[in-house]
Order: structure tokens, then C-alpha cells, then sequence
């Protein structure tokens, strides 16, 4: 089948942009090509099909999105812009599945989350007509969000975010979802997780990223606790640069976090940054050495990493979050044989946890113990390698490619019945 992905961005290192490259790859082990929809691609320009107001970040959609949320009335003027938009993008999508023979949608997260009202409106009105088969990939619903809990929208998201439709199956990625969504609405959900592929070796230090640790100024000797993630509040930074202070030689501990803050605002990194300096916590922040791919910055010269550059120069990951959809940095550093910190967040206890891995757990604060566990797996290699290895094999049977093949092939089957 010619299978037609859409969403508001396929582009960048974003968790709905990786994990639907993920299953464009499993689909292709079946004959099944994909092609691609967003405001914002960086796929195969041979299947792929930019629309600019799709984007959620376009100037239009932005307009709309000020005068919908924290408050509780719209104006008809309001009114009128999300429908002359919607109607335009219903009409780019019909051109879409026409120009590639489009036999299956897959919605990525654009019919789950509001941060586009009107394409999320124009394609379920465009399933509602068409009957089109169609699977809602869902990462993260707005119940889940407050940013989107006061608005003055609520017959749109009742309409479309998601939208209970005979042909659209729908998937999300953690059973607190599953059930959320079901006691919400009466949908019912397939859970798939998120998945890497555990058959690939992952990258190693190599002669371009041997020297990234000495491009952010540490030394070989240093230990390099990596925060994986973006500077947000939910991601609980304080708790690592709490755990580094308190093991105590910030001479020798290095906390690298490995993005900023992105559209969420400076307050959060302003709080990090002092609270690192009065607790004397070496923090290095290095976002502008971390890109989605390697490359060297035309303007100084000097080279760029991606992500994957850095893993493996890491000697702990700490992932202290209070709250995730599941938890990619996880699968990240499993992948790559790291120990890892957790703080046990609701989706990692329910979903995660009982597959029997081996992690420094803290449950909400550091203790005594967690430090004192922490030090003694940098310290003890046999202890490390065995706690690693241990976490790689129960990830490569829980959470690989071929998890998510065996959930595709029975999703698709149901189109054909």
C-alpha cells in the first residue's frame, strides 16, 4: 500500500518526527511506501508534500492560538479564520492522497494534540468523507497539557483531538493513555510503544566525535553525566544537578545537558543556572554544539554533534522527569550500554519497570541510598558492564523494530478484512 503520513512537522529530532521515520521503516519491510504531509519536512523531497499553513508554528496558526487559549469565549472573527484555513487544508490534503494514490492515513499526533486546530478539524472532516482507512498515532492528548486545559474551543476538541470515526484505528503509547482516552471518550486504543532498533550496533566514538568532550571544554578524565533531553520543568533537572553536588567533586563531575530550552521559555534554564552555581555544580548546557545531524557551523568553523555524538562519551544518564509519555533518552541509553538514573514517573512505573530492568531508581528526591548506589555503579565496572548488558537484551525484546513490526502487520490486516 502507498501509506500517507501526516502531521505539522516531520522534521528535526522531535519524538513524533523520530518514532514516525521508525515505522516508515518497519512498513517498508512489508512492500508498503510511505509518503509524507507537514508544514515542515525534511523526508525525501519525492514523497513529500509541504504545505506551509500546516505548520504549527505558521503565522496564521499562531494568530488562532492566542485568542483560543486562557480564555473561554472566541470571537466570530476567530471563528472564521480557523474555518477559512481548515478548508484550504482539507482541500491540500484531498491533493495529497490523489498525487500518491494514497491508500492509508496515518495521523501523527496532529488528531491528538491542539497545537493545530484547523488541520486537526480538515482531516477529520476529510476521513469523515471519504472513509479513507486510517491510523491516529497518538503521543500526547490535551488533557494531558494545562496549557490547553482553559480554551475556548472545546466542540473542536471534542470533534477532532481525537475524533471517534469506524475507520480510524487508533494507537497510543503508554496504558495510562489507553485507558484515559477510553474512560474519555469510548475509544478504544492498541498500546505500542516506542522502539529503537536494538539489531543495529549503536555508534561508537570515531575519529568526528572524539573530540566533543574537548569541544565543550572537559577533560579526559572528567565524568560525564548527561541530561538528554531539553531544558523543561517536567524534565526534573534540579534532581541531577542535585545528585552531582552531592557527590561531591565538581572537579571530577561534569553535568552536560544536551538541549535548551527551545519554545518553552527561559525561566526554567535561568532557575537551572543559578541553582547550579550557588550549589557548585559544574553544568555545561550545550545546545549549540548539539544539532540533528553532524556537520561544521559555516560561521565559526567549528564542528557540530548530533545527539547520537554524545551518548557514547557519556558515563551516566540521569532521566529524573516527573512526568513522560514513555520515555525515549531511556531506550536511548540502553541502546547505548549506559547506566541510567530514573525517577519513577507514572508511565515508568506502570509500563516500564516490571520488565525487570536494572536502573538507580529515586522515587521523587535523592536519598542517602540513591547517591551512595549512583557512586558505586561509576565506580565498579564488572557491576556497570553487568547492569548494562542486562537492560540492552530486555530492551532488544520489548522495545525493538520487530515489537512494533508485529503490531503493524495485525493493524494493517484490519484494513483488508
Amino acid at each position: 500500500m502507498n501509506i500517507g503520513f501526516i502531521s505539522t512537522r516531520f522534521a528535526g529530532t522531535d519524538g513524533v518526527s523520530l518514532e514516525s521515520a521508525k515505522w516508515a521503516e518497519v512498513l517498508w519491510r512489508e512492500k508498503h511506501v510511505s509518503f509524507w504531509y507537514a508544514g515542515k519536512l525534511d523526508r525525501d523531497p519525492g514523497q513529500s508534500f509541504v504545505i506551509p499553513e500546516a505548520f504549527f508554528e505558521h503565522p496564521e496558526n499562531c494568530w488562532i492560538n492566542e485568542r483560543v487559549y486562557d480564555t473561554k469565549v472566541r470571537s466570530a472573527e476567530v471563528t472564521y479564520h480557523i474555518h477559512q484555513l481548515r478548508r484550504y487544508l482539507k482541500r491540500t490534503i484531498a491533493r495529497f492522497v490523489k498525487k500518491y494514490k494514497i491508500d492509508m492515513l496515518v495521523a501523527q499526533n496532529c488528531l491528538t494534540i491542539p497545537m493545530h486546530i484547523p488541520l486537526g478539524l480538515a482531516l477529520t472532516e476529510y476521513i469523515s468523507e471519504t472513509g479513507i482507512p486510517t491510523i491516529a498515532h497518538h503521543h500526547d492528548f490535551y488533557w494531558e497539557r494545562s496549557r490547553f486545559l482553559v480554551n475556548a474551543v472545546p466542540e473542536y476538541l471534542m470533534m477532532a483531538f481525537p475524533p471517534r470515526l469506524p475507520s480510524i484505528q487508533h494507537v497510543v503509547i503508554n496504558s495510562t493513555a489507553q485507558e484515559d482516552l477510553a474512560f474519555r471518550t469510548g475509544i478504544p486504543a492498541v498500546v505500542i510503544p516506542n522502539v529503537l532498533d536494538f539489531d543495529e550496533p549503536a555508534p561508537p566514538i570515531d575519529e568526528y566525535n572524539a573530540t566533543f568532550r574537548e569541544d565543550i571544554g572537559l577533560r579526559p578524565e572528567d565524568i560525564l553525566i548527561l541530561q538528554p533531553t531539553r531544558v523543561i520543568s517536567r524534565k526534573g533537572i534540579e534532581h541531577a544537578i542535585e545528585l552531582v553536588r552531592r557527590l561531591g567533586d565538581s572537579n571530577k563531575y561534569k553535568l552536560v545537558i544536551s538541549h535548551g530550552s527551545g519554545d518553552e521559555g527561559l525561566e526554567y534554564e535561568r532557575y537551572l543556572r543559578h541553582h547550579a552555581a550557588i550549589s557548585g555544580v559544574d553544568m555545561r548546557i550545550v545546545s549549540q554544539k548539539v544539532h540533528d545531524k553532524r556537520g561544521v557551523d559555516p560561521a565559526t568553523g567549528m564542528k557540530n554533534y548530533s545527539l547520537w555524538d554524545v551518548y557514547p562519551h557519556a558515563n551516566l544518564v540521569t532521566y529524573p522527569s516527573l512526568y513522560e509519555g514513555f520515555g525515549n533518552a531511556l531506550l536511548e541509553a540502553m541502546y547505548f550500554k549506559k547506566p541510567l538514573l530514573v525517577n519513577r514517573y507514572s508511565i515508568y512505573i506502570r509500563d516500564i519497570e516490571p520488565r525487570g530492568f536494572r536502573v538507580i531508581e529515586m522515587d521523587g528526591y535523592l536519598t542517602d541510598a540513591v547517591v551512595e548506589e549512583t557512586r558505586h555503579v561509576l565506580e565498579d565496572e564488572a557491576f556497570r558492564r553487568k547492569m548494562v548488558e542486562t537492560n540492552f537484551e530486555l530492551a532488544r525484546r520489548y522495545f525493538s523494530k520487530d515489537v512494533l513490526e508485529h503490531h503493524l502487520r495485525h493493524l494493517i490486516s484490519n484494513v483488508h478484512r
